[in-house]
């Protein structure tokens, strides 16, 4: 799963994010450029809701990563 986050999000809305992830025992990667942020959620992320991170403060898409078996 990846998380956009919303141009120049605030510092605030990115730890609130790793937080919710990581106490829910998520691995994270954090990619950031110029403008935007990019959380790679790792692990099984079915458990995680999509919409419930959307509306989370400074994400502007959710984007699922479909596993080929």
């Amino acid at each position: 799963m990846l998380i956009i986050m919303k141009t120049h999000a605030p510092e605030t809305a990115l730890d609130s994010i790793k937080e919710y992830l990581i106490t829910r025992d998520f691995d994270i990667h954090q990619s950031t450029g110029a403008n935007r942020t990019i959380i790679g959620v790792i692990g099984d992320t079915e458990t995680l809701d999509d919409h419930e991170i959307e509306i989370m403060a400074g994400v502007s898409q959710v984007v699922r990563i479909r596993k080929d078996d």
